[in-house]
């Protein structure tokens, strides 16, 4: 894909080096598709071949009154797109290894600004990707991969119980919990809350001092890089068993119930199995 060819997020380059990315898709409450997703691959190998391309900020059409409400699945959308963008885009790749991997490796800080709800790949996918999380007072996070009999990807069943440590994870995971910005803070998941008209120009400061005059940028990237080096080929492996096992999913009784009450509204029954 080219960068002029990107339509779901609205990218934005500034002479000060400060890049930002905000999804567009409000029509669906900002939910991100595969094109989505190659959409932010583009952006990322744009800023690494850039020299003046130094932080990146990610977030949400505000028009949509969320950060995004996590993966977009209608495929009736791909038989549409030109060939070329087509064959770019891996459907069997649901935890998104390959933006997850492009994202751990980017060699430059990226922060998020979350300016309203962030549901299931929204989150984990800054999780993963994120050196910096900045979050509305107003927002929320939902963790709702179990009320859909399914469970996280973007490397989110390595990377939750590495913040959190294994039991408050699984309890997190298990149950589909729905985390207020100030408990998302108090758990070390956001580093900062802040009155949602102070978000973006907050987040714009802080990627200021990341950044010459004021910050030492090749200083920050290499500690970047020997920060996550040890944990890569961790978060590969559990990119995989991820993929793996969402395939299965897929295919369970209890997937397809969870699928049918988005339609009926009712709680889904499930058999296990």
């Amino acid at each position: 894909m080219k960068i002029n060819e990107i339509k779901e997020v609205i990218y934005q380059k500034e002479d000060n080096g400060i890049c930002t990315a905000t999804i567009n898709a409000p029509e669906r409450k900002n939910a991100m598709s595969f094109v989505t997703f190659l959409e932010f691959e583009t952006i990322l190998e744009d800023m690494e071949d850039d020299d003046n391309a130094k932080v990146l900020i990610i977030t949400g059409n505000s028009k949509a009154n969320a950060f995004s409400s996590g993966g977009y699945f209608n495929l009736n959308i791909y038989p549409t797109l030109p060939p070329e963008i087509l064959k770019e885009i891996d459907l069997e790749d649901i935890a998104v290894k390959r933006l997850c991997m492009k994202l751990w490796n980017f060699s430059k800080p990226v922060i998020a600004a979350i300016n309203g709800f962030a549901v299931g790949a929204a989150f984990t996918m800054v999780l993963s990707g994120a050196d910096l999380i900045y979050m509305a007072e107003d927002a929320w996070i939902g963790f709702y991969f179990v009320k859909r009999a399914v469970m996280a990807e973007f490397g989110a069943d390595f990377i939750l119980p590495f913040y959190l440590g294994f039991q408050k994870a699984k309890e997190l995971l298990y149950f589909g919990k729905k985390i207020t910005a100030s408990e998302a803070e108090k758990l070390g998941l956001v580093n900062r809350v802040l009155p949602g008209e102070q978000l973006m120009s907050y987040a714009r400061e802080q990627a200021l001092k990341l950044i010459p005059p004021k910050g030492p940028s090749v200083s920050i990237k290499l500690m970047k890089k020997t920060i996550r080096s040890y944990f890569t080929s961790i978060l590969e492996r559990t990119l995989d068993l991820e993929n793996e096992e969402l395939r299965l999913l897929f295919k369970t009784h209890d997937f397809r119930a969870a699928l049918k009450t988005l339609i009926t509204k009712k709680e889904p029954v499930f058999k296990g199995k």
